[in-house]
């Protein structure tokens, strides 16, 4: 019998009642726009509000935080801001997710990794392995997409001869180790969730904010949390 993921893990009951929460970091460019400057300076500001946002969803005890940080579709943008995207990104994995596992986070990459060079995938590789004991859980979706996701998950159902069925698929998928999230926030103002957990999202709930990412702080996340509050979660029931 196929069971919905989120009762694969027994809740942790908390006051805001979210154990999962994912985020579209939308608004870096236009952030940077607003202020006459060059796209990439948004990019290094949206990297600072990233991790007050994980670190603050740490503290008031949300168990998985995942992070749309690049999508498979990213790499359309200009040349040169993807590869400030990717040296940023690589700042960043000397320095914020060390500090993530020295909290007590558990890092773990989801997406498609063939594309990237052999001395990145071996620091993704020991910043997965050296914080794999830690139990709240920050999966980083680079050079991620749902539909890409699904795929995946299809090729690793046929190559290990598994029926397709919904359970089976579910624990094939990139977020296999994570209950489905409860909550996704978009900022930026779009409302759309461009190819993000489409398979996971199936009843979590949306919110969107005009918020660009750089400007996020904790009391949007406070508001959103709230939001989430308020809603009646029906799972198709009434």
């Amino acid at each position: 019998m196929f069971f919905r993921q989120n009762e694969k893990f027994p809740d942790q009951k908390s006051e805001h009642g979210v154990r999962h929460i994912a985020f579209i970091m939308d608004g870096n460019g236009r952030w940077a726009k607003k202020r006459g400057m060059p796209r990439e300076f948004g990019h290094r500001e949206g990297a600072k509000a990233f991790q007050r946002v994980v670190e603050y969803c740490g503290d008031i005890g949300i168990e998985y935080v995942t992070v749309y940080a690049f999508s498979t579709e990213n790499w359309k943008r200009p040349e040169n801001e993807v590869k400030a995207i990717m040296q940023l990104f690589t700042e960043y994995m000397s320095e914020a997710f060390r500090v993530f596992a020295e909290k007590g986070l558990r890092i773990r990459f989801i997406g498609d990794r063939s594309r990237f060079d052999a001395d990145l995938l071996c620091e993704m590789n020991r910043l997965e392995q050296d914080s794999k004991d830690n139990k709240k859980v920050l999966n980083v979706a680079f050079n991620y997409g749902g539909r890409e996701d699904i795929l995946h998950a299809v090729k690793v159902l046929a190559s290990e001869g598994k029926d397709f069925t919904e359970e089976n698929l579910t624990v094939a998928l990139y977020t296999e180790q994570c209950p489905e999230p409860d909550l996704i926030v978009r900022t930026g103002g779009e409302m759309r969730i461009s190819n993000f957990l489409l398979w996971q999202s199936a009843y979590a709930e949306l919110y969107f904010t005009d918020t660009l990412w750089p400007d996020m702080q904790e009391k949007d996340v406070d508001a959103a949390v709230a939001e989430f509050a308020r809603r009646n979660r029906r799972f198709g029931g009434v």
